[in-house]
């Protein structure tokens, strides 16, 4: 299966990709699956069950408030996140909900969705089972959908299909490891950006591309401006304080007094990386980078780069956005191919730890790094978040996971600046941290991967 860099950067909504819009998502398939089969009309219920990490922490992430916007037809780069608090209020009010938008049908989340704690299904940590039935009670459809991380869903059926290796020979540039990477750019004696475009271009043209990658970061870049507007606490029950602002506000001040602080470009880094992930928490509209846990590490790192770094000698500002996306992307693709970006899989390594691999070779490529130190700058990256747990205080994408982002884009910018200083020669691949990155996931304890059942999840009181 052929991952697109519009796959990885995709626009949605908080607080994250695998329990919020990946569940919108799977909830969106089933309307199609019974519109496709033209058994919409005759359903007159609907029950939805919660397993593993979506059982567990799937309250604090608001996996049943996404639910039951997916099953009204709302998608989530198109749902209105200011409107959503009322919708899911009239749905509790009434229950009932309109199905597609059109077809009125009882749900009462009480009874019609089901968190089965400690409950999982064989095949990945994140499953649903959805059941329509009609008015005598009789099941019209049964679907179980896997949300896999980052968004990206797969049914029980497209979970268990070998993928068929002729899905990517229509793209001129196949890759499955960081070393075919490298040895496709040493044969055409082009760079991982052109590469990725190269096969971009199979479904899109260059101004497509060029115009979607642009919308991508204008998302991104309007995140951090709301995230360092708003102001108050985060929804649930921990009363998290919103810092951005503040953090902002004291930024400016501190120009404007010429403070000579020579590490103030960090705190512009956190500041960006907190905007970012506050917005995430508030269930605003973020980018998946590759996953909303993770968003602010890529905006906070080419943020970082065309404030402070870029410069008119270095070629077009949109050029630069292009190119350190693509370069993200490709490195993202490896990690979704070859382990997992999903938390309750391996852990947050899955998360910050590929979102700070990717924004670590996004950076290298625009600061002018070759290939080698591009998937250099990417291992460094992950290598050192390897084991990173994922233990969210009171399931909800706040603490550790907004502090986090400022860590991994630290680390993301400092990989980078090891990688540029190197001749791209090193002892460790990108391959060999990936598949690390992998067997530690495996090999570490379901408390550690998104069910809020170890590390700081208990060892804190939530409320």
């Amino acid at each position: 299966m052929t991952v697109s860099v519009f796959d990885l950067f995709k626009v949605g909504i908080g607080p994250s990709s695998s329990h919020t819009v990946g569940p919108m998502v799977a909830a969106g398939r089933f309307l199609m699956l019974l519109q496709e089969r033209n058994n919409i009309q005759w359903v007159r219920r609907i029950h939805v069950d919660l397993f593993g990490s979506l059982a567990m922490t799937g309250k604090g992430h608001c996996t049943d408030s996404a639910i039951l916007l997916g099953l009204m037809g709302e998608k989530p780069n198109e749902v209105d996140p200011d409107k959503i608090d009322t919708t899911i209020s009239v749905i509790d009010n009434t229950h009932s909900l309109k199905l597609g938008g059109s077809f009125p049908i009882q749900f009462n989340r009480t009874n019609d969705l089901t968190f089965n704690k400690g409950a999982s299904l064989s095949l990945h940590p994140n499953g649903i089972i959805f059941r329509a039935f009609d008015s005598e009670d009789n099941t019209v459809e049964k679907e179980c959908y896997f949300s896999v991380g980052g968004g990206f869903v797969l049914s029980e059926a497209e979970f268990n299909t070998t993928p068929n290796s002729s899905d990517e020979t229509d793209i001129p540039y196949p890759f499955d490891s960081s070393d075919q990477l490298l040895e496709l750019g040493e044969k055409h004696q082009m760079s991982i950006p052109d590469l990725v475009l190269g096969n971009e271009l199979v479904h899109l043209t260059q101004k497509e591309v060029e115009e979607r990658l642009l919308q991508i970061w204008m998302v991104m870049e309007e995140c951090i401006k709301r995230g360092c507007a708003a102001q108050g606490s985060l929804p649930g029950d921990l009363g998290i304080n919103r810092r951005a602002c503040n953090l902002h506000n004291e930024l400016m001040e501190r120009i404007e007094s010429g403070d000579p602080d020579p590490l103030a470009i960090l705190d512009w880094v956190d500041m960006f990386a907190i905007a970012v992930n506050e917005e995430n928490a508030a269930g605003s509209r973020v980018v998946t980078a590759p996953t909303n846990g993770a968003a602010g590490v890529i905006p906070a790192v080419l943020c970082y780069y065309l404030r402070f770094v870029h410069t008119a000698g270095k070629g077009p500002v949109k050029h630069a956005i292009q190119s350190f996306l693509l370069t993200a992307g490709a490195i993202g693709m490896l990690f979704k191919k070859n382990a997992s970006i999903s938390a309750a899989e391996v852990g947050c390594q899955g998360e910050i730890g590929v979102a700070c691999s990717m924004a670590a070779a996004g950076l290298t490529s625009v600061m002018g790094g070759n290939n080698q130190q591009i998937e250099n700058a990417a291992e460094i990256g992950m290598e050192h978040n390897l084991g990173l747990t994922c233990d969210p205080i009171g399931g909800l994408v706040q603490i550790p996971c907004i502090e986090r982002n400022t860590m991994g884009a630290v680390k993301a910018i400092n990989a980078s600046r090891l990688a540029l200083r190197g001749d791209g020669k090193h002892f460790v691949s990108l391959d060999q941290v990936i598949a690390t990155m992998k067997q530690t996931g495996l090999d570490m304890q379901s408390k550690y991967k998104e069910t809020s059942e170890g590390g700081l999840a208990v060892n804190v009181v939530a409320c």
